[in-house]
């Protein structure tokens, strides 16, 4: 499971890096590290990392304050965080938590259940995306990653529009959409698209994953609202 898995390890006091990473590295995780905050955050920015072993105490950058800078960059806000901090207080922990950690251990620690623990949450995180990879509605599986969709074992030959557009309602199933709003959802500002554009695409979706599209099971239109995926499929 680790071997190619990679590990940042963030801390100040070098025997903590070096146990932490002989573990890691033992185990089959690639290991880089940081002393400070500044220099983790220019790491993470630069290349990804499946995991972030992260001190609350730092120079400069402070550990709860780069634990929120990852959450809150689209690019970084799934990577998984453990704190490990000399810090053990139930205030401590809860604002460790607060600011976005997955786990947190106090110094001292055992870097056998270090190990435990960061598989544990990889194997949360992985099989978190696997499952938010595929959607599955009806007859339909709809791929998030490859941007495919199948009607039972038939591939369906959709645009990205489309696929977006099919992806933004049956991620909010139950809801209705106005065009409008769907334009601003799927279209995202694009000059010279008329409300109108959304029945066009409907219309197209339809015909590929509806049975019968005169009396559609999937994309539904709630007369003078909007679009909308029944919430029951």
């Amino acid at each position: 499971m680790a071997m190619n898995q990679k590990i940042l390890i963030v801390d100040d006091e070098p025997d903590i890096v070096d146990l932490v990473s002989y573990n890691l590295k033992k185990d089959g995780f690639r290991v880089t590290t940081a002393s400070g905050g500044e220099e983790a955050l220019d790491k993470i920015r630069r290349g990804a990392f499946d995991l972030v072993v992260l001190d609350l105490m730092l120079p400069g950058l402070q550990g709860v304050e780069l634990c929120r800078i990852i959450r809150n960059d689209p690019k970084t806000a799934g990577t998984p965080i453990i704190m490990l901090t000399a810090k053990g207080e139930e205030a401590d922990r809860v604002i460790g938590l607060e600011s976005g950690a997955d786990d947190y251990m106090t110094k001292p620690f055992s870097a056998r259940e270090l190990i435990a623990r960061i598989k544990a949450v990889l194997r949360r995180t992985g099989e978190k995306e696997k499952t938010e990879k595929t959607i599955r509605i009806g007859k339909l599986l709809i791929n998030t990653e490859t941007y495919s969709v199948t009607k039972g074992n038939t591939p369906l030959e959709l645009s990205a529009t489309e696929f977006k557009l099919l992806l933004y309602l049956v991620e909010r199933k139950g809801k209705v959409f106005s065009r409008e709003q769907l334009v601003d959802a799927v279209w995202k500002g694009e000059a010279f698209i008329e409300p109108r554009t959304v029945d066009v695409h409907i219309r197209r979706l339809r015909t590929q994953i509806e049975d019968d599209a005169s009396n559609p099971a999937y994309l539904k239109t709630r007369r003078g609202v909007g679009y909308y995926v029944d919430e029951a499929l």
